[in-house]
């Protein structure tokens, strides 16, 4: 599996821009083959920062969509909006890495 957190810093002046192409952007690739998951969630702290995280099945279905037309898109109309060069982890995972946090038991 692919795992990506991507910290996205928005330009105050345009967060109204970044959340209307954002919501555009994760419902394209929410479509994808290959899409785990897609979320963007915003900081509790700092009003302008978000996180964008992707999972992807394998390197092919990342690669697919690297190239897809609204992830072209996206690459080209993000400088329009951030403060500042988006920041990427990108990990490649062997197997089905989400699991249960053990720290965590759900109330009966």
């Amino acid at each position: 599996m692919i795992f990506i957190v991507i910290r996205i810093d928005v330009r105050p002046d345009k967060r109204e821009d970044f959340l209307a192409g954002i919501t555009r952007y994760s419902a394209q690739v929410r479509e994808e083959p290959g899409n785990l998951v897609f979320s963007c969630f915003a900081s509790v702290e700092r009003p302008d920062e978000y996180a964008v995280l992707a999972n992807y099945v394998d390197q092919a279905a990342g690669e697919a969509h690297v190239t897809s037309e609204h992830a072209q898109w996206f690459f080209g109309w993000l400088p329009s909006v951030v403060a500042s060069v988006p920041r990427i982890v990108y990990q490649e995972l062997p197997g089905d890495p989400w699991s249960e946090m053990g720290e965590v038991k759900l109330e009966s």
